[in-house]
């Protein structure tokens, strides 16, 4: 694991810390990219996390959840210490069982999610894994199965977007 320290500083609404250059030379060697992010794991003050390395304008950061933050009692303009290295762990979200029913019942939306891109299908699957009540799970998984179709769905504004991505269009055509 390679340490490093950096103040916390923020772009928009994200904490971040700027990794320095030969940090991020030795992570992309080890991820066998230069280029998307790049999954690490780490320390932050001797909290462990697991995130991912992203470019964002034109500047490689690691930005700092808010759980992270907690756990390591940091704020925006604390001096930090941070190690990271590269993550090879799958990074996957599981599905729950009622959407993958749903799924192998209806060949077109099956199709349509698998054309999805990995960072959409995740959205979709935390979302769904994020609601507790069985109703609710079944009126959603009702409502992305109708979206992979490619018709028209209220109400689900994370997941439908006035204007979708080209792969977005040709996969409910």
């Amino acid at each position: 694991m390679q340490t490093f320290k950096a103040k916390v500083r923020k772009i928009d609404i994200n904490p971040y810390v700027q990794v320095p250059d030969d940090i991020l030379q030795k992570l992309q060697q080890d991820a066998k990219k230069e280029k998307g992010p790049i999954p690490v794991k780490g320390t932050l003050q001797g909290k462990p996390f697991s995130t991912t390395v992203v470019r964002f304008r034109g500047m490689w950061r690691l930005y700092l959840n808010t759980p992270m933050r907690q756990t390591a009692n940091v704020e925006v303009g604390n001096q930090v210490t941070v190690g990271v290295q590269y993550d090879s762990a799958p990074r996957t979200v599981p599905a729950p069982r009622k959407f993958m029913r749903a799924l192998s019942e209806n060949k077109q939306a099956k199709e349509a999610f698998q054309k999805l891109a990995p960072s959409r299908q995740k959205e979709i699957l935390r979302y769904l894994n994020s609601l507790k009540q069985p109703e609710t799970l079944e009126r959603n998984i009702d409502k992305v199965i109708q979206f992979l179709q490619g018709e028209p769905v209220g109400g689900l504004v994370a997941v439908t977007r006035a204007k979708r991505s080209k792969t977005e269009q040709e996969i409910v055509k």
